[in-house]
């Protein structure tokens, strides 16, 4: 809709992403935004919206069901909830690939009998309680999505299935082994503040388009 404000937080991106936004600028209310790292750009985008709920996605995903942002802003609105996210879809790759997004969507599941999971891929917020967590911790630098999210309360955090489709980047550019290893360890320290305050590498030699909000 051409109402719908859309922020783009651009890291200095090298693949034109601010003049290709740009371009739908007659179809959306779009703007581009300086970013930086994940939480920046992401913060960055959110202080300048005055909506009720504040959609989060990365630059690199694609929606596989077109109705599921409408019907995630309907169970927001249902339910008073204060995070939705949906399952993850690695449309290329092999099959390893799509195991570990696999295994991503079912920890998701599972998140909702301890502390809720969303990935930043798409996370949809209720504006008010997103400020009043804080917002993204700018000194995390690696599953700050994880971290935000663990701290709503299981009852205010939804899945909404339809799913966002995604690339296997991340894998190709550090192998699988070290990604699930790097995805276990945060899960295992879920509760230690200084396991995510530490750099883990994960930004190294990482030339994608920094998340947007």
């Amino acid at each position: 809709m051409s109402s719908t404000r859309v922020l783009v937080a651009d890291a200095n991106s090298t693949d034109a992403t601010r003049e290709v936004a740009l371009l739908f600028r007659d179809l959306l209310n779009i703007s581009v935004i300086p970013g930086g790292m994940p939480s920046v750009g992401r913060n960055q985008g959110a202080a300048l919206a005055d909506t009720p709920y504040i959609l989060f996605l990365d630059a690199d995903i694609e929606l596989a069901d077109r109705s599921l942002i409408r019907r995630c802003l309907e169970k927001a609105q249902r339910q008073h909830l204060h995070c939705l996210t949906t399952n993850v879809i690695c449309r290329d790759g092999g099959w390893i690939d799509k195991l570990l997004y696999a295994a991503n969507d079912l920890f998701q599941y599972l998140s909702y009998l301890h502390r809720p999971f969303a990935t930043g891929m798409f996370m949809l917020w209720d504006r008010e309680k997103f400020w009043e967590l804080g917002g993204f911790h700018e000194q995390i630098h690696f599953a700050e999505d994880y971290r935000l999210s663990q701290q709503v309360e299981r009852r205010r955090f939804a899945v909404v299935r339809g799913g966002v489709y995604t690339t296997n980047r991340r894998f190709k550019k550090m192998g699988h082994l070290r990604v699930g290893w790097l995805f276990l360890k945060t899960a295992m320290n879920y509760w230690n503040e200084k396991y995510f305050l530490r750099d883990h590498k994960y930004w190294t030699n990482e030339a994608d388009s920094l998340p947007r909000a």
